[in-house]
């Protein structure tokens, strides 16, 4: 998974949960100071900005124009009609080259003349690393970019083109009222050991992701419970997929995201609901997002805070 932005967290993820798995579950609810909730106030405002020029940036999500899965052997690529993967795109050759799949490894080929570059030379074959390595193989060709991805085994590319119209004619982002009621201290409920949780995405593909523990907060005299998950066993911080009252309402039908710090030494984790936002899915069809697990859809509630649905796309 892509994160459109990752702040830098002090605790290492190793020391912060062993320290708040020593924290009973009794321990009572934060109330927030007047200050602290200045402070977050101010803190959503920047998260607004850095959040739209992540999306508007040239690897934001509204460059995606493409999404192809490969199969074995070879898999030839360009906007003639006669390719296997076609790309209707000005950016590209007629035929600019071929995938080929052998087991797990893929390589490109490219076509004579096809003007497909790899940090600014020219390609002829060459070896792909996917998006689940430190430093995928990016190809150029135009204004188009393309990798390959994987995804639960399964191999795929990914297009951007920095001239996507979804980028060009992007109408901005809404959102509710900053809400200070939906800015609560959860206490972080360790799972030992940690449990997976099966995670499907918008395509059906499931995986199993690692969730150190839950998240139990109460508002308006109730309490919720979502389960947090890490992306990668080194993250600082977890991520939280949900749906609530307001999803497919005011609030993009699959569900929202969002990132918190790792749990404080009293076993406290700040969940600032004003900094929901939408998946990739909610602006383009080429997005593989995870969707929430069943016990992390709180229907019977409706958080009236963060992001809302995206007018300039087409819900699925």
């Amino acid at each position: 998974m892509t994160h459109f932005f990752k702040p830098l967290w002090i605790a290492s993820t190793a020391a912060a949960l062993c320290a708040a798995s020593l924290v009973s579950a009794a321990v009572p609810q934060h109330t927030l100071s007047v200050a602290e909730l200045a402070q977050e106030r101010r803190g959503v405002e920047q998260w607004k900005a850095q959040r739209v020029a992540s999306l508007t940036s040239d690897t934001g999500w509204l460059t995606l124009s493409g999404l192809f899965w490969l199969k074995p052997g070879e898999n030839t690529f360009g906007r003639a009609k006669s390719n296997a993967l076609i790309l209707d795109n000005k950016s590209l050759a007629e035929h600019a080259g071929a995938f080929v799949v052998e087991g797990h490894k893929v390589r490109f080929v490219a076509s004579q003349g096809a003007g497909v570059t790899n940090e600014g030379k020219p390609v002829t074959r060459i070896e792909l690393a996917s998006d689940v390595t430190e430093n995928p193989t990016l190809l150029k060709s135009g204004s188009v970019t393309f990798y390959l991805i994987e995804r639960v085994g399964k191999l795929g590319v990914r297009v951007r083109d920095s001239e996507n119209p979804h980028r060009k004619n992007f109408t901005g982002l809404q959102y509710f009222p900053v809400n200070d009621s939906w800015v609560v201290d959860a206490h972080f409920e360790p799972y030992n050991p940690h449990r997976k949780i099966p995670i499907t995405n918008i395509l059906g593909m499931q995986e199993d992701m690692d969730a150190p523990g839950a998240l139990v907060f109460t508002h308006d005299g109730k309490e919720y419970r979502l389960d947090a998950v890490l992306e990668e066993p080194t993250d600082k911080e977890l991520f939280i997929l949900f749906a609530d009252g307001t999803s497919g309402r005011e609030t993009y039908g699959a569900g929202r995201f969002m990132y918190v710090p790792l749990p404080s030494k009293d076993g406290f984790v700040r969940l600032n609901f004003n900094k929901a936002y939408n998946p990739p899915c909610a602006f383009n069809d080429f997005a593989t997002c995870p969707l929430p697990p069943s016990q992390n859809r709180l229907r019977s509630v409706r958080i009236e805070a963060g992001e809302k649905t995206y007018r300039g796309h087409q819900e699925p």
